[in-house]
């Protein structure tokens, strides 16, 4: 007695068919989440390329180091000395970079030290219903 299997071999086409689209599928999915880290680190190295270039200034006015101090309920740094007319092209940069950054910039004198404690706070949100993002540097100023 001869029994016959029709369509075993239709059947082996769909399970194949099924494990490539799975496949496919996780691997949309892996490029998916890299792209997201990808650009999550593209944010934290700008942020943090913005505090060192700040850095970079205030450690060649260390004269106005309080002039460079930024408020988070404050918009915008205000423009007439020189140093704010500095913090006003870096905050634009920063800004433009990392858009709807919020920064941050206290400046604290240490007591009884010549010494200056700046901390410079950048924080920014990706999407809409993500956490938020915070890049904070903290650095010393003393006089030579």
């Amino acid at each position: 007695m001869k029994t016959h299997q029709n369509g075993i071999a239709l059947l082996e086409v769909m399970l194949a068919t099924l494990l490539l689209a799975v496949g496919l599928l996780g691997t949309i999915g892996m490029q998916a989440r890299a792209y997201s880290a990808m650009s999550g680190a593209g944010a934290r190295a700008e942020a943090t390329m913005a505090t060192e270039k700040l850095l970079g200034t205030m450690s060649n006015d260390l004269g106005n180091l309080s002039l460079y101090k930024l408020p988070a309920a404050d918009p915008a740094p205000a423009a007439p000395p020189v140093p704010d007319q500095r913090m006003a092209a870096w905050y634009a940069e920063t800004r433009k970079a990392i858009p709807g950054a919020i920064i941050v910039v206290t400046v604290t004198p240490t007591p009884g030290t010549t010494r200056t404690q700046v901390v410079v706070s950048i924080s920014w949100v990706r999407r809409a219903n993500d956490p938020t993002y915070t890049n904070t540097v903290t650095s010393y100023f003393a006089p030579a």
